[in-house]
């Protein structure tokens, strides 16, 4: 909103300081906010005479703003208010904290401070000490005033994934890591004020933040972070005598999958925790709109730049990206971050079909005649030997791969893999191999007869599903100068959905609830509810009956879901499935 603001006012002629006359509680120079709601009135007020200069997206939610009726703008009363919804179930059902709860973030979501005191002449790092290079206006102020100093900052060494020389980039700690991205934009909040509401407190809630740009074997590596976070489950059970929830939400799902199967393995930078350890230790997992079997966003993000929702950045994060950087710099940060190559979709055609049919193409009431979901990548025309064909998922992973820098191509193939094993023997012994981790479809869960599985995912919202491309003649601005073709028609196609995550990376949901699953040996049992995406026009949030891939964070229905389950009280759950995912998965051949 406020790189939006500035480049509204100096499109129309205003000056820095008109602006800060107009907006008293906004500090220009120092971009900090005194006063939220005021500073909200006044933007809005200031709105009016600057809105035909500010980008579409950002003009079309302030126009939605000021068109909410006078009950909305007072906040009256509902259940995504604080707190509301934690006192109502306590009230309603006698709800109280019961298993500790360790709330894992997805990609983005946790801030990441500078903690160096050295960087180079050109671009210091003392003055950034502890300050937030993600998730903060500070983030936006340095990225808008040095960009150049900010990508030196926050991209990885290419060739280890690690810290480059001369700088150190850590995540934030604590609750403040993830409750809010930047004022006023919650994430994590409402689900830790509703937890609160029961009577859960820092002694048995944990939020596990992470680096989420370093790939899962270098979180262990670099920060030990799956060993303290091992720890503080053993503590938890020691001094509260119940074994711990972990709640994990889109990448997170996939960081706590990774944990379960790094915990009770054997070996050095192992857990060393033995084949019971989750049983005896983990009573509950929850995945919020989990992208176990990736996200096709990661596919175009990874290969061209494309950063629109592609790794669930708010609209405000997204603009800075796309307005202060080019596609190759976008490129280059990305491949830099192992953690975001973890997204990469898993399951090849058997999940996302082939180039002339997928489980999913009978959506939005598509014919025979419509092109089919399977061809992931397609291309209008033959310009060179990129674009001779139209690709599959695999066939896209593919072109990845061999079209990315050897560093992106070998530590890709180090830490993960996105196939699929049918072979019970085969998968069990994948549990050696930490490069299968990540892939719930050739490692499976952990023996864990009593542990309890629940996926939570919202349906209903058109999501990216396959893209048409252009090559271009001039291959100048990455090594294969590819990008969305955005002038066609169809130059993204949708399925179902959350926003982000295609509604077949849950697949993975309802292969672990078949009776004697050999995904599942232990037969935990698992709960599914997926939750349609309703959203209240008037709230930019999406409001109480949001299923969106964030946003889903603050609805009623899932904080309802988490409180039950960390209660003790998932009796009072019942399971919904209201899309056609069932029918699609009877498609999939998981026997080739």
């Amino acid at each position: 909103m406020l790189l939006a603001l500035y480049f509204g006012a100096k499109q129309s002629g205003v000056e820095l300081s008109e602006i800060g006359d107009k907006l008293k509680d906004f500090d220009i120079k120092n971009f900090e906010l005194k006063n939220f709601d005021s500073f909200q009135n006044s933007f809005l007020e200031f709105f009016d005479d600057l809105k035909d200069n500010f980008p579409t997206p950002i003009s079309s939610i302030m126009q939605d703003i000021q068109a909410q009726p006078e009950s909305k703008k007072d906040h009256a009363i509902d259940a995504t208010l604080d707190f509301a919804i934690g006192k109502y179930m306590k009230s309603l059902h006698n709800l109280t904290s019961r298993n500790p709860v360790i709330m894992v973030p997805g990609v983005i979501s946790t801030g990441l401070e500078s903690w160096g005191l050295e960087g180079t002449p050109e671009c210091p790092s003392q003055n950034h000490f502890r300050k937030r290079l993600w998730g903060s206006f500070y983030m936006l102020k340095t990225m808008f005033l040095d960009k150049a100093c900010w990508l030196q900052h926050i991209m990885l060494d290419q060739q280890t994934g690690l810290d480059p020389p001369f700088y150190k980039i850590r995540a934030a700690q604590g609750f403040e890591a993830t409750d809010y991205f930047v004022a006023g934009y919650w994430i994590w909040g409402k689900i830790l004020n509703n937890l609160a509401a029961i009577g859960y407190n820092p002694n048995n809630m944990i939020n596990a933040a992470y680096d989420w740009r370093l790939s899962y074997l270098d979180l262990e590596r670099r920060d030990g972070y799956f060993s303290k976070l091992k720890h503080q489950i053993e503590y938890q059970m020691k001094t509260n005598g119940h074994k711990s929830v972990l709640i994990g939400h889109s990448m997170g799902s996939q960081v706590i999958y990774y944990f379960m199967k790094w915990v009770e393995a054997s070996g050095p930078h192992f857990g060393n925790g033995g084949s019971n350890w989750c049983n005896d230790h983990i009573s509950s997992y929850i995945d919020i709109s989990g992208s176990v079997l990736g996200t096709p966003k990661a596919i175009v993000a990874l290969l061209s730049g494309e950063m629109k929702d592609t790794v669930q950045l708010n609209a405000l994060a997204v603009y800075g990206l796309e307005k202060f950087f080019s596609r190759k710099e976008r490129l280059k940060l990305l491949r830099s971050f192992g953690g975001i190559a973890s997204m990469i979709p898993k399951g090849g055609n058997t999940i996302w079909g082939n180039l002339y049919s997928a489980p999913d193409d009978e959506f939005g009431n598509r014919t025979s005649n419509d092109d089919s979901f399977g061809k992931f990548i397609g291309f209008q025309k033959q310009v060179g030997k990129f674009s001779d064909k139209n690709l599959t998922m695999e066939e896209s992973i593919d072109l990845l791969l061999d079209q990315s820098p050897e560093w992106f191509h070998r530590r890709t193939l180090e830490h993960y893999s996105f196939g699929i094993e049918s072979n019970k023997k085969q998968l069990l012994l994948n549990n050696k191999d930490f490069s299968k981790w990540s892939n719930p479809l050739e490692a499976p869960l952990p023996y864990a007869p009593n542990m309890k599985v629940y996926c939570f995912y919202g349906v209903g919202n058109p999501t990216e599903r396959a893209y048409t491309y252009k090559e271009e003649l001039l291959k100048t601005l990455s090594t294969l100068n590819l990008t969305m073709e955005s002038n066609a028609e169809n130059a993204v196609i949708f399925s179902d959905g959350d926003g982000t995550v295609s509604i077949l990376t849950h697949t993975m949901c309802h292969k672990w609830k078949e009776e004697n699953s050999i995904y599942n040996p232990g037969n935990s049992k698992v709960k599914i509810v997926e939750i349609l995406h309703q959203p209240d026009k008037y709230d930019i949030r999406g409001g109480a009956k949001t299923a969106e891939h964030v946003d889903i964070l603050g609805s009623t229905d899932l904080n309802e879901l988490i409180l039950k389950v960390v209660s003790g009280r998932d009796d009072l759950i019942e399971e919904n499935i209201i899309s056609k995912l069932p029918e699609y998965i009877k498609k999939m051949n998981f026997t080739v």
